[in-house]
């Protein structure tokens, strides 16, 4: 994709690639909330994970274990990790991209994770 921010030949990346393979690379989150966060990004230009083929998957969760040596130095006492998928789903940039954000005891929403969204009754859906 000409115009992709997360295709490395559009040499468009914003932030520091930190970790890389073959199959993808590590650059820290350029959003100062949370504190330590980052994203494993694929070098293919795939729009989400339902089209990660089996390479790619070992190659992501063997930089998932990376990326935690690399951040456990700064002691978080928790992680989230996860995909946003299409724009309803959160989804900003169409590149398959995982969410590594660090947790940490003294935040204000600590013990807040992913099921924090599901469990919203303003979420609720007003069906007809």
């Amino acid at each position: 994709m000409d115009n992709c921010n997360f295709c490395l030949d559009n040499k468009t990346l914003k932030g520091e690639i930190l970790l890389e393979n073959d199959c993808c690379y590590f650059v820290n989150s350029l959003d100062h909330v949370p504190e330590y966060a980052g994203m494993i990004i694929t070098k293919r230009h795939i729009e989400n994970p339902f089209d990660i083929d089996n390479e790619e998957w070992l190659a992501i969760k063997e930089m998932l274990l990376e990326v935690k040596e690399l951040m456990d130095k700064y002691n978080p006492d928790g992680y989230n990790i996860g995909w946003n998928v299409g724009e309803v789903g959160g989804q900003v940039v169409p590149h398959s991209h995982l969410h590594v954000a660090l947790r940490f005891k003294d935040e204000p929403l600590a013990g807040k994770g992913i099921r924090y969204f599901f469990k919203q009754e303003t979420n609720l859906r007003n069906n007809p």
